[in-house]
């Protein structure tokens, strides 16, 4: 695979994240969420010479992507295929015991959506896959086409917080009596059909908060967020710190809380009480950063 000279995803709340860390060469820093490294070859540039940054990904691809980019500190950068919430297993294997920071990113790139192949755009047709690990067993098609209808409702309320949960629900049930729904754009016209008329294109795409809800379902991301916090405490360093990127309120809920709680019994110390806003400049020229909470707290 070829690197294209432009930025494949513009990392989002840059400076931030490289002032928060508290960067110096010969830090030992974690990027869990590695992706197109926009944001690790920056910190790369900080903790260089004598520092090393351990490169975590779910989705190989995006691994693959990121190690051809950062090839020029192949000597301080080393890569392991998981998810975070089994930072402590990958760590291990890197022989990791201690870190002076770490940096989860939870957004979903653009090298990710404007594949068709991925599934997770309503805007180009593609399988109905959402996996960011394609060697998981559980894909959208698979909670689309198998799970009932109160099940399918749950999911878009809980995760999408769909107004309009139980008439998608109901009439993809109907649908697929007919055949399996198995395109993304299948799927979003089905959802759009569902939404009375006057609100469909109302603010954001109808399909929108259904697809959030999926892949948020497929990836068990909000339940393997808890986790990861909850570990990697436990690899930081007196003062090391843990910065995170949310974009929707479900996860920065779960941020805001499990630091809380981790403060209420002295093991770290909240340096963002509440959560960092890109500036206006960074919207202006990026506008997927409009919805990004950053959050940082440190190790008591």
């Amino acid at each position: 695979m070829l690197i294209m000279e432009e930025e494949v995803h513009t990392p989002v709340m840059l400076k931030e994240v490289l002032d928060y860390l508290e960067l110096a060469p010969g830090k030992l820093i974690v990027d869990a969420t590695v992706g197109t490294a926009g944001h690790a070859h920056k910190m790369l540039e900080r903790i260089t010479p004598g520092g090393r940054l351990i490169a975590i990904d779910r989705d190989q691809e995006s691994l693959n992507y990121a190690r051809e980019k950062l090839y020029a500190f192949k000597h301080s950068c080393e890569f392991v295929h998981s998810n975070f919430s089994e930072i402590d297993t990958a760590l291990k294997s890197v022989n990791v015991s201690k870190i002076d920071g770490i940096l989860f990113d939870l957004g979903i790139s653009s090298f990710q959506l404007d594949n068709p192949e991925r599934g997770f755009s309503f805007q180009a047709d593609g399988p109905l896959d959402m996996r960011l690990d394609r060697t998981s067993f559980i894909s959208a098609y698979d909670l689309v086409n198998n799970l009932n209808e109160d099940e399918i409702s749950s999911i878009l309320q809980a995760f999408g917080q769909e107004r309009w949960h139980n008439r998608i629900a109901h009439l993809l049930a109907q649908e697929r009596q007919r055949h399996p729904i198995s395109t993304t754009l299948e799927l979003s016209d089905i959802i759009a059909r569902a939404i009375p008329h006057k609100y469909r294109y109302y603010r954001i795409h109808p399909a929108t908060r259904t697809f959030q809800a999926l892949r948020i379902a497929v990836n068990r991301e909000l339940e393997s967020l808890e986790i990861a916090i909850n570990k990697t405490v436990d690899f930081l360093n007196n003062k090391g710190r843990i910065c995170v990127i949310s974009f929707h309120s479900l996860e920065d809920r779960i941020v805001k809380l499990n630091f809380r709680k981790l403060a209420a019994r002295g093991i770290l110390n909240l340096i963002t009480p509440k959560p960092l806003t890109p500036t206006s400049e960074e919207v202006g020229e990026n506008p997927s950063s409009r919805s990004a909470k950053f959050r940082v707290a440190e190790r008591a």
